[in-house]
């Protein structure tokens, strides 16, 4: 089965994340899990990463029709059939997936949910997005480097 069809599932895993956030976290306050290691912490993010490049909404909404554009080629045009791909699409529907979600975010709240926290390390607060764009990244990276490459030439 092609791992496409898991993709409106994860959206709607991230987005589903979300509205339990908005609905029952308070802004500004950290629900330990973990005491001084993980929590959950609402958070309105407007920018990009560490909240960079804020209120550029119509960039990052831009950047992600590109970026999924780009990922839909590579996926259905650019990735040979072999059963050794299989890996590679799997990862690039997650990150498609992440890009879409915090597009939603973007287009119709204007702002990006974000939520998990990891104070022991004071990492910047992030959703189920961010790990679906992160994650599948650093995987690719390690395990298909030299494909990918050749294959953006």
């Amino acid at each position: 089965m092609d791992p496409m069809y898991t993709l409106v599932l994860w959206i709607l895993l991230d987005q589903g994340t979300k509205v339990l956030a908005q609905k029952y976290l308070t802004e500004g306050l950290t629900l330990y899990l973990i005491p001084d290691v993980f929590g959950l912490c609402y958070l309105k993010n407007y920018g990009a990463a560490w909240g960079m490049l804020k209120h550029m909404t119509w960039l990052f909404v831009l950047s992600a029709i590109v970026f999924a554009a780009a990922i839909l080629y590579i996926y259905y045009f650019r990735i040979p059939k072999e059963k050794h791909y299989q890996g590679l699409r799997i990862l690039l529907t997650l990150l498609l997936a992440g890009a879409i979600g915090n597009a939603i975010d973007r287009v119709f709240r204007g702002f990006v949910v974000d939520f998990f926290y990891f104070s022991l390390i004071d990492f910047p607060v992030f959703n189920v997005a961010d790990c679906l764009i992160t994650v599948p990244i650093a995987l690719i990276l390690i395990f298909y480097r030299k494909e990918v490459s050749a294959w953006l030439k």
